[in-house]
């Protein structure tokens, strides 16, 4: 076996005898050698130290591949890439693998191909981990004020209609713009940054959220993360397609809910009028308006306050994100249960379903388009596709799959009732 060198630094005692003064260096360091001179036979006390240059064997990357792998032959050689048979797998938690791997300047990757185990072995890409926090501040401040914006345009019809209707409740058009800007922030914020603690514990590289302003009725297009590294393991892909959905969700029920006591009822006869927009309803905004407003009597709707509207939208961001499509929090789940060529056909079908959907909501024209446009780059899954799913990620994924099916919104928007 190629075994690699490192240079080892170790002492040697320097003696002198009391009586004639012979000096030797010996590989010993004790303080007094009784009678160890060779010339008078005296005492030999310790008086200095040499370093000697040692040279110690470490293990090469093969011997560290083996010691986690029973190896069988090689079966392909690209480039820089290898492919070997696995026979068996000594060590189960391939994350921990891949992070020693990593310090030898090597990735892995666990794949079944035609019956057998394989075993990829390929250089790290190196990543920059400088990034210039300026920007991330500088897009914040932007989002926080084209929300401030978008939300004091909301505001200036629900102040209206209070004032219409004499009815109570918050008329500052400010504080009810500030209240929508806080509020989808949070929601948007919380969801990457439940992506990035999932990232981090599984030793995945990535950014800080960046939002993105954009003028719209919401003020924003979302926030993203930025992944730099692949994703270790099919239960690291659930963890990270969950965190974000699940976390943001769990700060839109209470954005929603205060949203929704500061929400009128007003006759439905106001609400006819021209420009009017109708949200569509799902099962957890239905499930909160039924705890929070309680039974609306017939020939009456609700006038939503900003806040609610915020929560509306990050229960509708939770939906889209979790369509089991391409690199979107639903696909990367959907991913780690399926293989890639079924998968890729899922990813189409939802491409083609939801233009097919633009009969009720034009938007999912949009959604098909860029579902149909992320399905060509694929989702490659996870780097070990070997090692079986745990029981707590098949209860999270069908966790995630409720959310998905109660947070489905399939009109979002529409201007009659």
């Amino acid at each position: 076996m190629v075994r690699e060198g490192r240079w080892r630094l170790l002492p040697r005692g320097i003696y002198e005898c009391v009586n004639c003064k012979h000096r030797e260096v010996l590989d010993k360091t004790q303080p007094l050698l009784p009678g160890r001179c060779p010339v008078c036979g005296g005492d030999m006390i310790l008086v200095g130290y040499e370093l000697d240059i040692e040279e110690e064997e470490k293990p090469s990357f093969e011997d560290f591949l083996r010691e986690h792998y029973d190896l069988g032959e090689l079966i392909e050689h690209r480039g820089e890439v290898y492919a070997y048979e696995v026979l068996g797998i000594k060590t189960e938690n391939f994350e921990e693998v891949l992070r020693e791997a990593e310090k030898f300047g090597y990735w892995l990757a666990l794949k079944r191909r035609e019956g057998k185990i394989v075993l990829y072995v390929f250089p790290a890409q190196l990543y920059e981990d400088k990034e210039n926090p300026l920007v991330g501040i500088a897009l914040f401040i932007l989002t926080l004020l084209s929300t401030f914006f978008a939300g004091y345009i909301l505001s200036l019809n629900y102040v209206k209609t209070l004032e219409d209707l004499n009815l109570p409740g918050i008329k500052n058009l400010y504080l009810n713009a500030l209240a929508f800007s806080l509020g989808i922030i949070s929601i948007l914020g919380s969801h990457e940054m439940g992506h990035k603690i999932a990232a981090t514990i599984h030793n995945v590289k990535s950014t800080f959220p960046y939002f993105i302003p954009f003028p719209s009725f919401i003020g924003t297009l979302g926030a993203i993360i930025r992944v730099k590294s692949p994703i270790p393991t099919r239960n690291a892909a659930i963890d990270l397609g969950a965190s974000g959905p699940l976390v943001g969700l769990i700060v839109a029920i209470p954005v929603t809910a205060i949203g929704l006591r500061l929400s009128p009822l007003v006759p439905v006869d106001y609400l006819q009028g021209e420009g009017t927009i109708y949200f569509g309803m799902n099962l957890i905004f239905y499930g909160l308006s039924k705890l929070v407003i309680g039974d609306v009597p017939e020939g009456f709707g609700i006038i939503l306050h900003p806040l609610a509207i915020a929560g509306w939208v990050g229960i509708l961001v939770t939906f889209l994100n979790l369509l089991p499509a391409a690199q979107l929090d639903g696909g990367h789940i959907a991913r780690a249960f399926l293989p890639e060529k079924v998968h890729r056909v899922l990813t189409y079908a939802l491409g083609f379903v939801a233009i097919g959907l633009s009969y009720l909501w034009p938007g999912w024209f949009l959604w098909g388009l860029l579902i149909l446009i992320m399905g060509r780059v694929g989702n490659p899954g996870a780097l070990d596709e070997v090692t079986p799913l745990t029981w707590s990620r098949k209860v999270l994924a069908i966790i995630i799959w409720a959310v998905f099916i109660a947070s489905a919104t399939l009109v979002p928007f529409s201007t009659s009732s």
